[in-house]
């Protein structure tokens, strides 16, 4: 079998989907493994690094023409189904959710579709596939170190010999795993760190990394399936944004992670809210992409300056500044989902299996997953 690793194409995307150090692993499956050239240099792993680690290096159309199993990160360029052929399996963070026409399109090239956005998360034995988690670390530590660039002041409670400077104030919105790491972060550079979730049971993971959990009068909780939040209507939503508008004009600093599997991210900091907050103030937007973004004023992969002194960062693929960290979590990923696919030295679909029944998206001709 041969796993070939592509040459992400995306602007701004410097991961790649398979590291050196990893690379070993893969010939236990058995597996011989291709990697096009230059896929790793924005990561800064080198070819050389990948020859010495076992790999061949080859030409990109090469990946795609003899490969029986393509890795990348994501998102797939538009003329990916052109570039495939029948019995070949797809691995990658594809949101099909997002791209139903490319899914339609591969399904009837006779491509296997595995997308790893969509593993079932809850299942213990998944967890070492999850890269939604792995790159959300990545993201929120990064979110942290961006705004704390742009904020004009310090983080820490400095006493000085001209005085005491007081701590940053920094509220965190959403406390999934971006959102935990980030409050933990922000502690660890000394800010005064709190938290928002419309899910009360994160309360205890919020005060374990140090943030002080914040509660909202007359916004229930919103628990969804698999770990994440439902989405709010519209009711809900306007009182969410009215009580958070006074929260958020009280800090310093913003960081908004929320995100909604297959749906736009909910919008939680209003343009009247940013209006209201302080000269100096930073919002650092986790969700920013095509579909919108948790500030309404945020533009994505960009960083704006209202006219009241904000400064408003569209950071949605942060993980990608960090690409020698994010590949590496990325790749241990990718292993563990293999592991689970292959055996005999072969791709072998099981739809029974859980951890298949969410990832798999096509399969022999079809959709499998919506």
């Amino acid at each position: 079998m041969r796993i070939g690793v592509v040459r992400e194409t995306a602007a701004g995307e410097r991961r790649v989907a398979m590291v050196p150090e990893v690379v070993s692993r893969l010939a236990r499956l058995p597996a011989e493994v291709l990697v096009a050239s230059g896929a790793g240099e924005a990561a800064l792993f080198a070819d050389a690094d990948y020859t010495q680690a076992g790999a061949q290096v080859v030409e990109p159309d090469t990946v795609y023409g003899t490969a029986d199993v393509l890795l990348s990160v994501g998102p797939p360029p538009d003329d990916l189904p052109d570039r495939v052929h029948s019995g070949q399996t797809l691995i990658g963070l594809y949101r099909p959710a997002t791209c139903p026409e490319l899914v339609d399109r591969l399904a009837a090239a006779g491509v296997t579709l595995v997308s790893l956005d969509r593993l079932p998360r809850t299942l213990s034995r998944a967890q070492a596939a999850d890269a939604l988690t792995s790159q959300a670390n990545v993201a929120g530590y990064r979110a942290v170190l961006v705004a704390a660039a742009a904020y004009p002041r310090f983080f820490p409670m400095l006493v000085t010999a001209a005085g005491t400077v007081r701590p940053a104030e920094v509220l965190v919105l959403g406390a999934g795993v971006a959102g935990l790491q980030a409050i933990g972060t922000a502690r660890r550079l000394g800010a005064q760190v709190r938290a928002y979730d419309v899910r009360p049971e994160t309360r205890e993971q919020v005060e374990s990394v140090g943030g002080t959990f914040v509660t909202l009068a007359d916004v229930g909780p919103a628990e969804g399936t698999g770990g994440y939040a439902r989405a709010l209507s519209d009711d809900e939503q306007r009182v969410q944004q009215e009580r958070l508008a006074a929260q958020i004009a009280r800090h310093d600093v913003v960081i908004t992670t929320a995100q909604v599997p297959g749906a736009a991210p909910p919008l939680l900091v209003t343009a009247e809210a940013v209006k209201a907050m302080r000269p100096g103030s930073v919002i650092v937007d986790l969700a920013a992409g095509p579909y919108g973004g948790n500030v309404a004023v945020s533009v994505p992969d960009a960083t704006i300056r209202t006219d009241n002194g904000v400064t408003v960062i569209g950071a949605g693929n942060l993980a990608s500044d960090m690409a020698p960290a994010a590949s590496t979590a990325y790749a241990r990923n990718v292993s563990a989902v293999l592991a689970v696919l292959v055996s005999d030295g072969a791709v072998h679909v099981d739809l029974d299996d859980e951890i298949q029944a969410g990832i798999v998206i096509t399969h022999a001709g079809e959709r499998t997953a919506s």
